[in-house]
């Protein structure tokens, strides 16, 4: 099993100190370093392999939006986490443009982050169902799509790549159901097929990953 190298970067001591502690006992970790404002951060990515960073968007001096833009420029491979209590669009939104492949809010479980923070190291993404939405607007309204498919890289089958442009067009499994002619267990199987392969745990996370990854 891979094990990883992990950033928090976060200016409350307690609150680093609260997930250093949960992120030292995960096997999938091999160490956890710690930031309390963005220039350390920049350091730290200089001079060690980090493979993703937690990272507090209300920083002092230079914000959180404003580092991930830095550290994906010294390192693109490094995955950045939002942990913030900052839910409005712009800021959402500027942070997806900068690089972050996860926003979540600071009310989550450290255990539940620690979860989030497996599945994004092995590609996946992952937003708040609270600012979801914001994500899946602006990639639906964005103009600038990547011009190869990438469909076969998730394995998915034709018909669940059907399925999963109907749920990104927001349709209910029992509207699909009737759009494809098929049962709506079918239908539910598929859905459940396909949120396993794309590593997502609902379905807006389904048709956000399907849209920015140019999956449909």
């Amino acid at each position: 099993m891979s094990s990883y190298n992990v950033l928090i970067t976060e200016d409350h001591t307690l609150i680093r100190f609260g997930l250093k502690t949960v992120f030292d006992t995960k096997s999938y970790i091999a160490k956890t370093f710690e930031a309390q404002d963005a220039q350390k951060a920049i350091e730290i990515i200089k001079n060690e392999h980090i493979d993703a960073v937690v990272m507090d968007l209300g920083l002092p001096g230079m914000n959180g939006i404003e580092a991930t833009e830095q550290i994906k420029k010294i390192s693109p491979e490094t995955k950045i986490i939002v942990l913030t209590s900052h839910t409005t669009k712009e800021e959402v939104i500027n942070s997806v443009k900068a690089g972050a492949s996860a926003y979540c809010t600071k009310d989550i479980d450290p255990e539940n982050l620690a979860v989030i923070l497996n599945f994004v190291l092995r590609g996946a993404i992952w937003f708040d169902p609270n600012v979801a939405d914001f994500v899946l607007e602006e990639i639906k309204n964005s103009q600038n799509k990547p011009i190869i498919n990438n469909s076969e890289k998730y394995n998915l089958t034709k018909r669940e790549i059907e399925v999963l442009a109907f749920v990104s067009e927001g349709y209910n499994n029992t509207e699909i159901a009737k759009k494809l002619h098929l049962s709506v267990n079918t239908v539910k199987a598929h859905v459940s097929n396909i949120m396993q392969k794309l590593e997502v745990d609902d379905r807006t996370q389904a048709a956000i990953k399907a849209i920015s990854n140019n999956i449909i």
